[in-house]
């Protein structure tokens, strides 16, 4: 297998930079320039004080006071994506998109015949830069696993290669929090384990791992000794459609509330209508205020509840007294609301004469990091 990981360098500050010469190096975080703003992707130039994606905006600006916020243009960075992705079909029809600006290739059999894909990695780099003016980085590697760190190795306009002979050392030398799925949580839960190396990782057993990260310990398990059987899947299906809103100002009256999860109900279903999607399950996302206002609930930052209908859910009358049931259950008088977000999903379960049910969890969101 020849697997390649392309991800765009710093890739909304490098369009606008791109499109206004007067931003090039310059500090800037693309973003909206509010209260609950975040950053969505940062010049390297911004960085270089400690700003990321993902960090409240005001954060932001307090690391780099000269910080240049710049609204996003989504559709210009859509146009752009299309334009990499005619370069990557010139290739290979094996194509796994992850985002606007990042997408793995399958080029063991590819359309220039090319042998090795160091080449057709280097090549496109090259064609990308001509046909868009911005740089990206690339990752070789025989499976997705290695090609996706391969090419964080050496941003930006990086290219590196890991041959299947070299894999094993390179892994044992990484950080486990350069390992997909290990986030700041998962790395600290590790630290304490005595795990701090994909070495250590290795010599963990299994057991052990499973017995602490459940079915993620598997992975760990496998990805510490450069096992990675995932193919490059070019068609798949989607499994939900959702939509959610950060307000502006915290919401805990009953007459808000009520407006609010209306309104993102109506978004929710033009969704569903657009993207023809049939599903069953409801899932409403809560997200309350900072936990430092309101210490007595911080085991509580971000809950979801689900019910599961036996018919498909697709119109207002169908989902919205669906969402004001689940909303029951939720205390936001005394914790006000931050995020609000509903989502529909479930596709192929179909209850029989089975009474509609909720759960409760509680999620922790960790941003991937940028490139």
């Amino acid at each position: 297998m020849k697997i390649i990981h392309v991800d765009m360098d710093q890739f909304f500050a490098a369009v606008e930079q791109r499109d206004h010469p007067e931003l090039k190096g310059k500090p800037i975080a693309v973003g909206h320039d509010a209260e609950r703003g975040v950053v969505s992707t940062a010049s390297y130039e911004a960085r270089r004080y400690g700003v990321h994606s993902a960090q409240s905006i005001l954060v932001a600006k307090r690391l780099c006071p000269q910080l240049i916020i710049v609204e996003p243009h989504f559709q210009r960075y859509k146009e752009v994506s299309a334009q990499l992705h005619e370069v990557f079909h010139d290739y290979t029809n094996l194509v796994e998109p992850i985002s606007l600006d990042e997408a793995f290739l399958d080029v063991t059999e590819n359309k220039k015949g090319m042998e090795l894909g160091v080449d057709i990695a280097r090549e496109m780099k090259q064609r990308i830069l001509e046909t868009t003016g911005l740089t990206a980085s690339a990752g070789v590697s025989y499976c997705k696993f290695l090609a996706k760190i391969a090419s964080d190795w050496r941003k930006p306009d990086g290219l590196t290669v890991i041959h299947p002979d070299r894999a094993l050392d390179f892994i044992a030398q990484l950080k486990v929090e350069k390992i997909w799925g290990v986030g700041q949580k998962t790395a600290e839960k590790m630290h304490r384990m005595g795990i701090f190396t994909g070495m250590d990782l290795r010599n963990t057993s299994l057991s052990r791992l499973t017995q602490e990260f459940g079915k993620m310990g598997q992975v760990f398990h496998d990805f510490s000794r450069g096992i990675d059987h995932r193919p490059v899947v070019s068609e798949w299906e989607r499994k939900s459609v959702s939509c959610e809103q950060t307000f502006e100002t915290d919401i805990s009256e009953n007459a808000a509330v009520t407006i609010h999860l209306y309104h993102t109900v109506l978004e929710l279903v033009r969704r569903i209508e657009k993207n023809d999607f049939e599903g069953r399950t409801l899932t409403l996302k809560v997200k309350f205020a900072h936990a430092r206002q309101y210490a007595e609930f911080h085991e509580f930052r971000q809950i979801t509840r689900s019910i599961t209908a036996d018919h498909v859910l697709r119109t207002k009358d169908e989902i919205l007294p669906l969402a004001k049931q689940l909303m029951q259950s939720v205390e936001f008088h005394s914790h006000p609301i931050r995020l609000l977000g509903l989502g529909v999903s479930n596709q192929k379960a179909s209850p029989q004469h089975e009474e509609p049910q909720w759960v409760e969890l509680e999620l922790e969101f960790e941003p991937w990091p940028e490139g």
